[in-house]
C-alpha cells in the first residue's frame, strides 16, 4: 500500500518558525513532526510514501528523505511550483498513487492512530474514499462533515447534497482513496479534495465514507496548538505505545514526575517534570526548567533563567537570566503562545 503525505503548505500561522521548517518537517519532541506521520504509516502496511513540496521545498526533501531512509520507506516526491490546493496535491502524485487503495495524511497533525481498520473498512465498503473522522472537538470551530446514520458522508464544510438526519464531525485530515477519486479531479489548477473533488463524488451518486475513531488528535498549525501539543504529550495524554521506538520518549529514563531528561544532555540546573531536555542541550547552573518545558536538541539554557510552560527549539540560546512563559522560542525569536482555556 502507498500513502501520500501533504508537505506543501505555507505554515503563515507559525511564522517566523516556517522560515526554517516547513510544518511536516519542524522539530517536536527532538525529532521532525513527519517521523510519527510515517511509523502510523507503516503500522498500517504502508509500503512507499509520496510527497509534495512547496515551500522551503529543498529542506522538506531532504528531511523526509531522511526519515523515509531511517523508516526503510521508499520515497517520491513532486514539486509544486504555484500551490496546488489538497485536491490538486493528490493529483500531482497520480502516477504514482494508481493501481490500488492508498492513504492521504495531513503534514501538520500528531494523530496517533491504528489505521489498518479504516483501511479494511474501506476496502470492503467499495466506497471512492473514507475520510476519518473524530467527535467535533469542544469549543473549536472545525468545518463540519456532515455524515447519516449509516456513515454515508452528505455534505462536507456546508457543501454538497445534504440530507435529513445528518450528525456534524471533525475531519482529522487523513483519508483512504481509491484510485476512481482521480476521475473526479479537473485535469489542472488548484481544487479542495474536500470542498470540490468529494463533492462531486457525491453529486455523481457515489459514495464517500466517514469513520469515527477513538484517538488523540491535534493540529500543530498555530503556535498555542503546538505548544498545548507538547503539554499532552509530557502530561501523559497522548498514547505514545503505539509509535514504539518513533516516541520522543522512547529510551529515556523518567527522572522525576516526567523529567524526561536524555543521556547526552548536560543539565546543572533544575528540571522540574513535566519537561523534556534533548540531545545535547545545556542547561547552566541555577537555571530551572519545567514543568511544561521542551528543550530541543543543541539548546542552552543560561544560568538562572526560568522556563515554564514553553518550547526551546534546537540549537536556540537562553539568556542567563531570561524567564520564557508560553512561548515558542527559535534563535532570537519568541512567539507568544498562549494555553488560556486549554
Amino acid at each position: 500500500m502507498k500513502a501520500m503525505v501533504l508537505c506543501a503548505g505555507l505554515g503563515t500561522r507559525l511564522r517566523p518558525l516556517t522560515e526554517r521548517w516547513p510544518k511536516p518537517a519542524m522539530p517536536f519532541l527532538g525529532q521532525p513532526l513527519l517521523r510519527y506521520h510515517l511509523a502510523v504509516l507503516k503500522a498500517a502496511g504502508v509500503t512507499e510514501v509520496g510527497i509534495n513540496t512547496h515551500h522551503l521545498p529543498d529542506t522538506m526533501a531532504a528531511v523526509a528523505r531522511a526519515e523515509c531512509e531511517r523508516a526503510e520507506l521508499p520515497l517520491h516526491v513532486v514539486h509544486e511550483p504555484v500551490i496546488q490546493g489538497t485536491g490538486g496535491g493528490i493529483r500531482g502524485l497520480r502516477d504514482f498513487l494508481s493501481g490500488e487503495d492508498f492513504l492521504v495524511f495531513n503534514g501538520d497533525i500528531l494523530f496517533p492512530v491504528d489505521l489498518k481498520p479504516v483501511v479494511a473498512a474501506h476496502r470492503e465498503s467499495g466506497a471512492v474514499a473514507t475520510m476519518v473522522l473524530l467527535p467535533m472537538p469542544e469549543g473549536e470551530k472545525y468545518a463540519a462533515v456532515e455524515a447519516d446514520a449509516g456513515g454515508q458522508v452528505r455534505r462536507i464544510a456546508g457543501y454538497g447534497p445534504g440530507g435529513d438526519g445528518l450528525r456534524p464531525w471533525h475531519f482529522t485530515g487523513v483519508h483512504v482513496m481509491s484510485p476512481s477519486v482521480f476521475d473526479f479531479m479537473t485535469a489542472e489548477g488548484p481544487e479542495d479534495i474536500n470542498r470540490e473533488v468529494y463533492v462531486r463524488v457525491m453529486q455523481a451518486g457515489l459514495p464517500v465514507r466517514g469513520h469515527a475513531v477513538d484517538a488523540y488528535w491535534s493540529d500543530l498549525g498555530m503556535p498555542s496548538r503546538y505548544l498545548a501539543t507538547v503539554r499532552d504529550v509530557l502530561e501523559g495524554r497522548v498514547p505514545l505505545q503505539a509509535l514504539g521506538k518513533d516516541s520522543p520518549l522512547h529510551g529515556l529514563k523518567d527522572g522525576a514526575a516526567g523529567a524526561w531528561v536524555h543521556p547526552e544532555a548536560r543539565v546543572a540546573g533544575t528540571v522540574r517534570g513535566p519537561a523534556y531536555v534533548g540531545a545535547g542541550s545545556v542547561v547552566d547552573a541555577g537555571a530551572t526548567v519545567g514543568p511544561g518545558v521542551s528543550v530541543g536538541p543543541g539548546a542552552r539554557v543560561g544560568q538562572g533563567a526560568k522556563l515554564e510552560r514553553c518550547a526551546v527549539f534546537e540549537e536556540t540560546q537562553v539568556s542567563p537570566g531570561e524567564s520564557l512563559t508560553e512561548v515558542l522560542a527559535w534563535g532570537p525569536h519568541r512567539v507568544p503562545a498562549p494555553l488560556a482555556g486549554r
